[in-house]
């Protein structure tokens, strides 16, 4: 039964983000047929941020009214719309309109806010509905939502998409100019890839209808007061771990430090991958997209047999991560001609730096999570509250970066002429 929990667990976890994730692994078949190219990454960044409305809304109603849990039916509510929403995707995700003279992807911008206010929803629900089961099930969550990145990227692996073969110019528009970048076809349309995803936040939902009906011996609920009515509970209590003197740094430094990782791994780094890896080739772009949706599941691995508290683990880290992130994104600001771009080097490199990179923020992530978890409900609310506020200070930053001031250049795959 403990495995059949975990399991329920780990599906539910990866509802959380397979949609977004979903997409940022299949860029590489829509960016060449949508009006934005390069830019999309951009455009979706500040879509998904767009959407923290909703988990505003939940962190306001439970400052308003915290002894009142809300947290099954807006979950029920939002991974509905993440169905319907993933559904509707193959239909309309080609379908552009005129905005201000410009053709642009609206009906894939407002689904992508849609699945966006899913996803983002999901950090200030998912977590403190998981407060009421036994604590060894949040390190099970954390490995569902780290699935929910390598699973969409294996099957984009599979799919083959965004592979580029150079043909000459005269065979394909009769300009005899140069070369032109053609995309080998994939192994099967985006159409399915985005029913995939449908299907995978259907399971989703079924695995959180199970959860709600677990017995109660694999719960702990907070005891109802008397006399009070459903869904009050009784005022939440702090787990004392350590009797002594306080911890430091104090739990300001814990959320700054959430803030800080979530603001690179969701919106910083994610809005210039293309730039930092589409100039080494498509394989480079999609094995650092599906290696480092993989790293994310394994260091929730390791956190499950290591679970470390140690906040000086937890800073050094944090910095290592960070140091990874400033190669990738000087790489992405040197694009389209980035170091190695010639050298055989060059992929790998690119690869395991973004492998390296979400690794260990990944489980430095867990390991806040892990802290706060031992703080209580309200803080697990506060904690994926600060996840998103750092991811929208990171897109709100990179937004005018990428798309106002043109700081990133896009390269043409078989143009683009680098120094040697």
């Amino acid at each position: 039964m403990s495995l059949l929990v975990h399991l329920l667990v780990v599906l539910f976890g990866m509802g959380s983000w397979v949609a977004i994730n979903g997409l940022w692994v299949e860029l590489p078949l829509l960016v060449p047929h949508v009006p934005e190219g390069w830019y999309l990454p951009s455009y979706l960044t500040i879509v998904i941020q767009l959407a923290n409305v909703g988990p505003l809304l939940v962190a306001v109603k439970h400052k308003v009214s915290p002894g009142r849990r809300a947290e099954r039916g807006i979950i029920y509510g939002v991974v509905g719309v993440g169905v319907l929403a993933s559904f509707l995707l193959p239909f309309f995700w080609k379908r552009t309109s005129l905005v201000g003279g410009t053709r642009r992807s609206v009906a894939l911008l407002a689904l992508t806010f849609c699945l966006a206010l899913v996803d983002c929803t999901s950090s200030v629900t998912f977590l403190p509905f998981m407060a009421r089961l036994r604590p060894h099930f949040l390190t099970s969550y954390f490995v569902g939502e780290g699935l929910s990145g390598l699973v969409p990227g294996l099957v984009a692996l599979a799919q083959g998409a965004g592979v580029v073969s150079c043909l000459d110019g005269a065979g394909v528009n009769g300009s005899g100019n140069g070369t032109v970048a053609s995309y080998r076809p994939a192994n099967f349309p985006p159409e399915v890839f985005f029913f995939f995803l449908s299907g995978v936040m259907a399971v989703c939902l079924l695995a959180f209808v199970l959860l709600v009906r677990l017995p109660p011996t694999w719960r702990r609920e907070p005891r109802a007061r008397p006399g009070a009515g459903e869904g009050k509970e009784e005022p939440e209590q702090k787990a004392m771990v350590d009797p002594g003197p306080p911890r430091r740094p104090p739990p300001l430094a814990l959320f700054l430090a959430l803030a800080w990782v979530n603001a690179l791994t969701n919106a910083v780094l994610p809005a210039i991958q293309t730039y930092s890896c589409l100039p080494y080739g498509g394989p480079a772009y999609h094995l650092s997209a599906a290696l480092g949706a993989l790293a994310n599941p394994l260091a929730c691995f390791v956190a499950m047999v290591y679970p470390n508290r140690s906040l000086r683990l937890m800073g050094c880290l944090t910095l290592a991560g960070t140091a990874v992130g400033a190669y990738i994104m000087g790489m992405a600001v040197l694009s389209p001609c980035p170091w190695l771009v010639h050298s055989t080097a060059g992929t790998p490199l690119i690869v395991l730096s973004w492998v390296l990179f979400v690794g260990t923020l990944s489980y430095v992530k867990v390991m806040i999570g892990l802290i706060l978890r031992d703080e209580g409900r309200s803080a697990l609310v506060w904690c994926g509250a600060v996840v998103q506020l750092g991811s929208m200070l990171g897109a709100l930053a990179m937004f005018p970066l990428v798309s106002v001031y043109n700081l990133f250049r896009s390269g043409d795959p078989c143009n683009t002429e680098c120094p040697a």
